[in-house]
């Protein structure tokens, strides 16, 4: 800003004992710019500092921040807006927009802010009531960094190519991470010969991998938060690589079987924090990288199932298939070392701490420095509140339990195919896996589909203010597939119709599933806007809980029923899954008002 200026002065020694200084001297006062304008400076920040060492104790620098005046200008007034989906773990934060706005000077007084009327408070328990507590623990000297004007080290500066190269690096991780999971479905026959152990032993090693999906989000989203997204990539694939070591080599399956479960947990960071890294780089562009996105966590399984099919049948190597999941591990480990931190909050720490040695000031910090949650905080918001939200937000688990279901199909696919295709036409893995082709083709079917939505999302923003029912269009519009499709299956599975009847069934469901997935968790993000993190995390939990369980009985139940009814009894499942969209489109906040504990959504004040 033009009426900003800086100016930055030293005092020798001898000037200092030579001057006046009393403490007068020290009291924050406003600058005069040279044309005797009054400068928008207010006194309290425009400050002396003094250096951190002893022998430079003269040595001062007067340093220029924010203004009420600068920040109202750039719409920050009293009402503190609720924090970004990706914002640290913060109590009551008075500058929410500390990560996300750019200003002149890039510091920002607490006084300031004091002024605009941002207080700390904090929720008053002792009382027995829900009164707020002035609480005045924020020292007035500090002074919070952002992000300057067209700032270069803000991910949302960044080129769009350069956004989209590492969205596809991001996406391709997540694909990685999905492909493990079921990069031994494809192969449980070479698992049984070569451990002396039944399909039931061997599908553990997918379902114990999809139950590590569920603990490991407990580890790297709060990690990230603290360190940062680049380093919990490295130190999770790096671990993910290594660790298929002793899968391929383990002497017994019990081995194999703990390795899977690590490897779960150490992969799942890219399912866990991916879609925060991508929110972390797009703006305008936010929902159409997200789209893409949600096609990565569905295909990765049924590119594992096509891959290791193969590979089963024509070289019998049950080491080989480890070693391809391996190789691809390393290969994003390697890529996802090249993009550099894009978490606004661990920058911005950086930073920091690079002003303070800079300058000699200790007050230069975040708001999250300024005020760290304790250990107990912050497992309140990554492992309590995720389970209580389980038992009190039955919304949510309609919601998640429509999301786990279409995962926990997804799995079933891997399992229900080897025995349908075998019995009615004796293919072998090799051609199983080809007959989860059209699950991806139509998966990219609905990648099309989900632009065209957020486009018409987006005009309906600029019309009027949107609900988070808006965000189910695309549910309710992929909702009837997936029970389409397993109708098909069952209709289709007789030896007298050709493979191409049940095969086709895939592309139905590859549609509606990613096209359910991309809306369901926006229309969560909205709903719970306040606690998305923690409503996301349940969503992770009950969906890897479905993933992890379908695959031991499927087969069973495919044994027991019939071809045709055990894909009928899961079609029934599904249609009465199509009910949750249109219901909560339907009666939109009413429907909330009843089935969530309080109103969470990004509309609330």
């Amino acid at each position: 800003m033009s009426n900003i200026n800086t100016i930055q002065y030293t005092m020798d020694s001898h000037n200092a004992s030579s001057a006046s200084l009393n403490s007068e001297d020290y009291v924050p006062h406003e600058y005069i710019k040279p044309d005797d304008e009054q400068s928008i400076m207010s006194g309290n920040l425009s400050r002396l500092s003094t250096s951190a060492s002893e022998k430079n104790a003269n040595h001062l620098t007067k340093t220029r921040t924010e203004t009420a005046k600068s920040l109202g200008d750039l719409g920050v007034g009293s009402n503190a807006p609720m924090p970004d989906i990706t914002a640290p773990p913060v109590k009551n934060p008075v500058f929410p927009e500390e990560y996300t706005l750019e200003t002149e000077t890039g510091l920002v007084p607490v006084q300031t802010l004091a002024s605009l009327g941002r207080v700390k408070t904090v929720v008053s328990s002792l009382l027995g009531s829900e009164a707020e507590e002035k609480m005045g623990k924020l020292d007035p000297e500090i002074e919070f960094v952002t992000f300057q004007i067209n700032d270069p080290e803000n991910p949302h500066n960044w080129p769009m190519y350069i956004k989209w190269l590492y969205t596809i690096i991001l996406s391709c991780a997540v694909i990685s991470a999905a492909y493990g999971s079921s990069s031994l479905a494809g192969g449980l026959p070479v698992i049984n010969d070569k451990y002396h152990v039944s399909t039931e032993v061997s599908t553990l090693t997918v379902s114990l991998m999809v139950i590590g999906f569920l603990v490991g989000p407990l580890l790297w989203a709060p990690l990230s938060e603290q360190i940062g997204r680049r380093p919990v990539y490295f130190l999770s694939f790096s671990l993910y690589t290594i660790f298929n070591i002793p899968v391929a080599l383990s002497p017994n399956i019990g081995g194999v079987l703990v390795c899977r479960f690590l490897l779960g947990v150490f992969s799942s960071s890219a399912l866990t924090i991916v879609g925060a890294s991508l929110v972390d780089m797009h703006t305008d562009t936010r929902g159409l990288a997200i789209a893409y996105f949600s096609f990565c966590p569905y295909s990765g399984p049924v590119l594992g199932g096509i891959v290791n099919g193969f590979v089963s049948v024509n070289t019998k190597r049950y080491d080989l298939m480890v070693w391809l999941n391996m190789a691809f591990a390393g290969v994003m480990c390697i890529l996802l070392t090249m993009i550099p931190e894009t978490y606004a909050p661990v920058i911005l720490k950086k930073r920091a701490v690079r002003l303070r040695k800079e300058t000699g000031n200790e007050k230069i910090m975040t708001e999250q420095e300024a005020t760290p949650m304790t250990f107990a905080e912050l497992l309140n918001e990554n492992l309590y509140r995720p389970v209580k939200f389980i038992f009190q937000e039955p919304a949510l688990d309609l919601v998640c339990g429509f999301v786990a279901l279409i995962y926990a199909l997804l799995y079933a696919f891997f399992f229900a195919y080897p025995y349908i295709f075998n019995t009615l036409y004796g293919f072998g893995d090799d051609k199983i896996g080809m007959m989860y082709i059209p699950i991806l083709i139509g998966a990219f079917f609905a990648v099309l589909t989900t632009p065209v939505l957020e486009r018409k999302y987006l005009a309906l923003c600029k019309r009027r203010a949107p609900t988070p029912e808006d965000r189910l269009i695309g549910a309710m519009l992929g909702s009837p597939f997936p029970c389409i499709a397993l109708f098909i299956l069952g209709a289709t599975s007789y030896k007298h119709i050709i493979w191409v009847g049940p095969a086709l069934a895939g592309l139905a469901f590859g549609y509606g599933m990613v096209l359910i997935y991309y809306s369901l968790n926006n229309y969560i993000i909205d709903t719970y806007a306040k606690y998305a993190a923690s409503a996301l995390a349940t969503k992770v939990f009950l969906r890897s809980a479905g993933g992890a369980a379908f695959p031991l009985f499927v087969t069973q139940m495919y044994e027991g029923l019939g071809l045709q009814w055990a894909s009928w009894l899961l079609a029934f499942v599904s249609l009465a899954m199509i009910l949750i969209p249109f219901c909560f489109y339907k009666f939109g906040a009413g429907l909330r008002a009843k089935l969530c504990s309080g109103d969470y959504t990004v509309h609330q004040d």
